[in-house]
């Protein structure tokens, strides 16, 4: 069963998903499945590659762009912004827990001009706190905090 978060009408936030919540994603019209997640964090996860192979037999673009304990740089937000400018469709962003995924959309978002309050409040909805990214959207929205 997935454990999908609506972060936007376009973007949904997800721990790791499984193969059967690739089906779910078609179902609910993502058309780009974001992993932001390494290969191999943790025993037994499963891997982009699986994941990207299901997506594409289901009709869906899979990208990944992972996000490591060294914490978020502007390649990743600008891949993120990029990915999310040029999708047509929902996308599917995941990662361990969902938060680095949230984290990376948000920051996403402001680099685009999106409104970092805005942003946060959409991310509690969803049960995620971009807290620590806060001061950085801000920046990326050109907000002086």
């Amino acid at each position: 069963m997935n454990q999908f978060r609506r972060l936007s009408d376009s973007v949904l936030a997800s721990p790791q998903i499984s193969l059967a919540d690739i089906a779910d994603a078609k179902a609910q019209g993502v058309s780009l499945i974001i992993c932001n997640r390494p290969d191999d964090e943790e025993p037994g996860q499963l891997n982009g590659a699986a994941i990207s192979e299901a997506a594409a037999a289901q009709g869906i673009t899979f990208l990944s762009i992972p996000i490591t304990h060294s914490g978020f740089s502007q390649p990743q937000v600008e891949a993120m912004a990029q990915a999310l400018a040029e999708n047509e469709g929902k996308v599917l962003a995941y990662c361990r827990s969902g938060t680095r995924s949230t984290l990376l959309w948000a920051l996403a978002q402001a680099s685009s001009g999106a409104d970092p309050e805005e942003l946060a409040q959409q991310a509690r909805t969803a049960g995620y706190d971009v807290g620590p990214v806060r001061p950085a959207m801000d920046m990326l929205a050109g907000k002086n905090g």
